[in-house]
């Protein structure tokens, strides 16, 4: 008899198990994934020789069709890269220059394709470099596995050299986590990985493997690889749907609120045709955009704290709110004791844990937003709601008079930051796959660049992270290297992560990068103006010279100052070969409005400078 690998120990503490009832092998689960997802590069498990640990890591990824990864080598994962020696023109290894900037990189692979992420890092500071990265993907859904090394499993709880406990240290960040004990596991381990990753409302998984198991020879007949067949996505009732469509149906005011799950699953047609067929105003989370055009005529704008002026007013009017693939964040609702208390709420939702979370009150219908949606056409009537429709009419002109025009055709001799970015969406004219980092130039991006496709804006939402926008337009260029792939950053957000300009140069990649430079950490300058007195601590930046350091790493460059010289500048780098930098020095001072200040309701909104709601 065979002896049996051991049990390995897995802590699971987010993953809804109540779908978990038989066994798949992994050629079912392979064949599964292949006809779902399109996998590339569809290589079967060796069935019989000797082999090491590193080398079934590396055999299973490309099995379930992973062969780009991103990572940064060290003492615990040597084994790891020397196995991956071997695998030339299989297996594509980015070498990024840090290991937050590797587990960014794998998000921006992942959020540009809907395909799992991957990374590598070695033990002690290489693992916890990757906290920032995984607890961002675990916010914002993103599929991404990180695999760490760890010290010799007799060395485990020895304080020994780079030893951190990284299973417990990831616990309330990953969708699921676990240390492997014995080479003869780590097929299924990694098999099971990427299933849960990407299966239901994906995340981040960690597989924490020892440098002993990495070593460790075992034959492929002595493995068994079993799958569990975690599957979460249920189907609504025909109740339920019926109840829905009727609630559609009766509504006078109804407002879509598309979230970042309309994208995830792939429902932008069916959410489209849904509001077109009802005449219904679709308006978007931060998550959300590029779910919809931006030019679509039902397209009501962005919601929340920076959102515009028309969805987040007319919230408090309407009657139904048809939340889909969203989770009601506070920067989406305000207070919430304030929120849409006109308005019934139907939630379509993957993950049953968000229904009533955050606003209760509301028709919870826990099953794929594209699956639901699909079953809701036919019953929905083609209603005329031209009433409706002309007050969002009203209030977008109302924004575009006292906001938009001012931002995008500024009076003042400096840029002003809307004015940027609305020149490069002119140029780009939807053609771009757009990454931001985190601040005042993310909420000037998501406001004033205009999206045509699905899939092409991405940004850290939930948790906000700083530096992660270079690596992560890094990971879309890899995805998708067809595509022109432009980042916005602040000057301080780019100086978190500029080393990863060295990747960018390694791998010769074609990647825009704009800085947009108002010398501050401006989204908190614009908090300490509006909210505390004007006592600007700590946030002014003496910067150095940007266009030089890209210099330094072999790309195209260049600085602009005055606004006659915008237009052109923007032009020369769109049509460059190769990586260009272009650092924008903006207005200092220009805040992004409408604002919700904190605490306040959706309607209670800022429209511009000196004025209260």
């Amino acid at each position: 008899m065979k002896e049996q690998p051991q049990s390995f120990p897995c802590y699971n503490p987010n993953i809804n198990n109540e779908a978990v009832a038989e066994n798949q092998t992994i050629d079912f689960f392979l064949s599964k994934r292949n006809q779902t997802k399109n996998m590339e590069n569809q290589l079967e498990l060796p069935k019989e020789g000797v082999t090491v640990g590193a080398k079934a890591i590396i055999e299973t990824l490309l099995a379930a069709g992973v062969n780009r990864i991103f990572g940064y080598p060290g003492g615990t994962v040597i084994p790891f890269y020397d196995a991956l020696y071997e695998y030339k023109g299989k297996m594509t290894h980015i070498l990024t220059r840090h290991e937050q900037g590797a587990v960014h990189a794998a998000e921006g692979f992942a959020r540009a394709t809907g395909k799992v992420g991957v990374c590598v890092a070695t033990s002690g500071p290489g693992a916890t470099n990757l906290v920032t990265g995984i607890a961002d993907a675990m916010m914002d859904s993103v599929p991404v596995v990180c695999i760490t090394g760890q010290v010799p499993n007799h060395l485990l709880g020895s304080d020994a050299f780079q030893e951190t406990d990284f299973v417990s240290i990831t616990i309330p960040i990953t969708k699921w986590n676990c240390r492997v004990k014995d080479a003869r596991q780590l097929p299924e381990i990694i098999a099971k990985a990427i299933h849960i990753a990407t299966t239901g409302r994906p995340g981040p998984v960690v597989i924490d493997v020892p440098r002993n198991v990495q070593v460790e020879s075992f034959n492929w007949d002595e493995v068994s690889v079993e799958v569990p067949s975690y599957n979460p996505v249920r189907d609504a009732s025909n109740d339920d749907i019926l109840q829905a469509a009727g609630l559609i149906n009766a509504a006078k005011r109804p407002l879509i609120l598309c979230g970042h799950g309309v994208l995830i699953c792939d429902a932008e047609k069916e959410l489209i045709e849904l509001a077109e067929m009802a005449s219904i105003p679709v308006a978007v989370t931060f998550m959300g955009i590029s779910a919809i055009p931006t030019e679509h005529p039902l397209y009501a704008g962005m919601i929340g704290m920076h959102g515009n002026y028309a969805p987040n007013y007319l919230t408090n009017k309407s009657d139904l709110i048809i939340a889909v693939g969203m989770r009601f964040s506070d920067r989406v609702t305000g207070d919430t004791k304030r929120y849409a208390k006109n308005a019934k709420i139907i939630h379509i939702e993957l993950d049953s844990s968000e229904i009533n979370k955050n606003v209760s009150r509301t028709f919870g219908i826990v099953s794929d937003a594209k699956r639901v949606l699909k079953r809701l056409l036919p019953l929905v009537k083609k209603l005329d709601r031209a009433a409706w429709l002309a007050e969002f009419k009203s209030r977008k002109q109302l924004e575009d008079e006292k906001i938009i025009k001012k931002a995008i055709k500024s009076s003042g001799s400096s840029i002003s930051m809307s004015e940027a970015v609305y020149e490069i969406s002119k140029q780009v004219d939807g053609d771009a796959i757009v990454v931001t980092d985190v601040g005042q130039q993310q909420m000037m991006t998501a406001r004033y660049f205009s999206f045509k496709d699905p899939k092409t804006f991405i940004s850290s939402g939930g948790l906000g992270t700083m530096g992660f926008g270079l690596p992560a337009a890094i990971g879309a260029k890899m995805a998708c290297p067809e595509k022109r792939v432009i980042t916005f950053l602040g000057d301080g957000g780019f100086q978190m992560t500029m080393q990863e300009l060295g990747t960018i140069l390694q791998e010769n990649l074609d990647v825009k990068i704009v800085i947009l430079n108002n010398e501050y950490l401006g989204m908190v300058r614009q908090w300490q103006e509006l909210f505390f007195k004007k006592r600007y601590s700590f946030v002014g930046m003496k910067n150095p010279d940007f266009v030089a350091i890209a210099k330094a790493y072999g790309m195209n460059a260049q600085r602009v100052v005055g606004r006659g010289d915008l237009k052109g500048a923007v032009s020369k780098m769109l049509s460059s070969e190769g990586a260009y930098l272009l650092e924008i020095v903006v207005d200092k001072t220009q805040n992004v409005f409408p604002m919700i200040p904190g605490g306040a309701a959706i309607d209670e909104m800022i429209l511009q400078d000196n004025e209260e709601k």
